[in-house]
């Protein structure tokens, strides 16, 4: 038998090559945009990819369904009440698929969304018992899916319990769980965990939200920990929905002159350098998304804007190629090429460029001390703010910035804060293309440290209530 999981580490995101070696026939789960590496493991293992198998309209990332559908053939299959717009099988609760020795069979489990899907995998070979259950958004590794992207969240989170207790928990406790996102994913909870297995009878003692056998406890434990909306997750419905997406994106190689063009004629230029090498020079306008880290698709997709064009600039041409796919992966399609060079041609022609300046984080109290003069702008989630934050600071999460944040004034110097100093590299940027004069990334760390240095921090009233 053959399953193979694999990951899209920027999305945070898993998938799956399941079939039967023997009978030469295979299957893809939750296919990424990029269907590569499908095409070079099937080659590999001998076997047809001749299914496609969706847990649910995703909403975080573009589904390579259609892509894998042109290149192999495979038949599209997709829970009923998903009615999407391109050709597909659909099937019902109990549907099975045979696949040599490897039995698929589907369990309806809406919550994040009505049509999701969990797939109960059974080797024939070996017993008539599911093995493993590929859990897709509903159950991950320390945590549970959001329920708020398709239906009302209180809705949502009560089909998730039912689904929960009445559907997944109900399978033997040695039974494999695979998910369908690790931790990362914004379709999840601060409780994700980056561990890409574990098994029913482990979370059930572990997970802490499976513990909860009250609905109504359930449903508002659920709820206190949900994040923000991601702002295109409804468009990147549609096009999971829609006529079957086979083309990417061709990014063109740009002149320095050419990307100034494009920035003022209003594109979004997109620094993909490391922010030790943004904060040392950028274009002016660009904003810092480093493809280095984790969560790049992520953060473009929380800041940029579906109809503005975006232009990357990276350390080189590969970097930028790549921000490029990542872009798509997230729906971005409105492409307007990429800084030939880098920001090294933009230097050679000696134009301008900006920078920012970089302080580490044990060094902030005494440059506070120093200069009263410096406001300081916290970029974490509310959640982290509420349970910590510097006297006086305003709060504003990274991906919230679209002007200049109100409470600052533009002319006095701005020290932008985070937990670790990634947040802030972004937030940093953003401030500066919104008219601030003096900006400060507080790198190497954040507010957690400041705190364990013995600086003073506040906590919000329902922290304390909670606390």
């Amino acid at each position: 038998m053959i399953f193979r999981q694999i990951t899209h580490d920027d999305l945070g995101c898993a998938s799956y090559l399941i079939g039967d070696e023997k009978a030469g026939v295979a299957a893809v789960v939750d296919p990424r945009f990029e269907i590569d590496e499908y095409l070079e493991l099937a080659r590999y293992m001998g076997v047809r990819i001749e299914h496609v198998l969706e847990t649910h309209n995703h909403a975080d990332h573009v589904s390579g369904h259609g892509r894998l559908a042109v290149a192999t053939g495979a038949t599209i299959h997709v829970h009923r009440d998903a009615a999407p717009d391109y050709e597909h099988e659909p099937f019902d609760d109990g549907f099975e698929l045979e696949l040599g020795c490897l039995r698929v069979r589907a369990i309806h489990a809406p919550g994040h969304r009505p049509e999701h899907t969990a797939f109960a995998l059974i080797d024939t070979r070996r017993g008539e018992e599911p093995w493993a259950v590929l859990t897709g958004d509903t159950l991950f590794v320390g945590d549970i899916a959001r329920p708020d992207l398709a239906v009302e969240k209180e809705a949502g989170a009560r089909a998730i319990f039912h689904t929960l207790h009445d559907k997944l928990l109900t399978l033997g406790d040695d039974t494999e769980v695979w998910p369908g996102h690790l931790g990362g994913s914004l379709c999840g909870g601060p409780g994700m965990d980056m561990k890409v297995s574990s098994t029913i009878g482990y979370e059930s003692r572990h997970n802490a939200l499976l513990g909860e056998e009250d609905e109504d406890r359930f449903v508002e434990q659920s709820l206190a920990t949900l994040g923000p909306q991601p702002p295109n997750f409804k468009a990147i419905v549609e096009l999971n929905r829609g006529p079957l997406l086979t083309d990417g994106v061709e990014v063109m190689p740009l002149a320095p002159r050419q990307v100034e063009q494009k920035r003022l004629r209003g594109a979004l230029l997109v620094d993909v350098r490391t922010d030790l090498q943004f904060d040392d020079a950028h274009v002016p306008g660009s904003i810092c998304i480093p493809i280095l880290n984790a969560g790049f698709g992520s953060k473009l997709a929380w800041l940029a804007d579906r109809d503005q064009e975006i232009v990357f600039i990276g350390r080189d041409d590969e970097d930028a190629r790549g921000a490029a796919g990542l872009a798509v992966a997230v729906g971005m399609r409105k492409l307007g090429g990429f800084l030939h060079g880098g920001m090294t041609a933009w230097r050679q022609e000696k134009r301008d460029a900006e920078r920012l300046e970089r302080l580490p984080v044990d060094r902030l109290p005494e440059r506070l001390e120093a200069d009263p003069e410096i406001q300081v702008l916290d970029v974490r989630e509310r959640s982290e703010w509420d349970a910590g934050h510097l006297p006086g600071s305003v709060h504003v999460p990274y991906h919230d910035i679209h002007s200049f944040p109100e409470g600052l004034d533009p002319e006095r110097p701005v020290a932008v804060i985070c937990g670790s100093g990634q947040r802030s590299a972004v937030a940093a940027s953003l401030v500066r293309r919104h008219g601030a004069h003096t900006v400060i990334h507080v790198s190497e760390g954040g507010v957690p440290k400041l705190g364990r240095m013995g600086m003073k921090l506040e906590k919000t009233e329902t922290a304390q209530a909670a606390a």
